[in-house]
């Protein structure tokens, strides 16, 4: 018998704030998102996942295993140096947009959509498949 959860799309948001870095309202972010999802008349349609702290070996296993039709980034960006993750210290973890065009390119028969919620990541956006949005 197949789980009810395979029928739904599922979005993965992926969350980091280093601790060396500036203080982002990040849980705000996510109860806003489940907040619309659960008062949406597609609310049926779609399964929120959350991962916080996000290490790159953290974010490539997210992806893997919750299979996620939409991955939703919020934290830091640093144009250049990427999307700023966090390593096993809670310190920043630099992941270029050459490595999420990689990530996602392994992963492009299944993610439809990608959202960078950080600022400067509009090279990540532009180098990576699928459709991403920078906010």
């Amino acid at each position: 018998m197949s789980s009810p959860r395979k029928h739904k799309k599922t979005i993965l948001f992926l969350a980091a704030n280093p601790k060396a870095s500036t203080p982002l309202r990040l849980g705000e972010e996510v109860s806003e998102i489940d907040e619309g999802l659960r008062r949406s008349k597609q609310c049926n349609k779609f399964h929120l996942e959350q991962k916080w702290a996000v290490t790159p070996r953290e974010m490539r296993r997210a992806v893997l295993e919750l299979e996620p039709q939409i991955v939703h980034f919020s934290g830091h960006g640093v144009g250049e140096g990427g999307l700023a993750l966090e390593d096993e210290l809670g310190q920043v973890k630099l992941v270029s947009a050459k490595a999420l065009a990689s990530l996602f390119d392994l992963f492009k028969e299944q993610v439809e959509c990608v959202v960078l919620n950080a600022c400067y990541s509009e090279l990540q956006a532009l180098r990576t498949t699928p459709v991403i949005f920078p906010t």
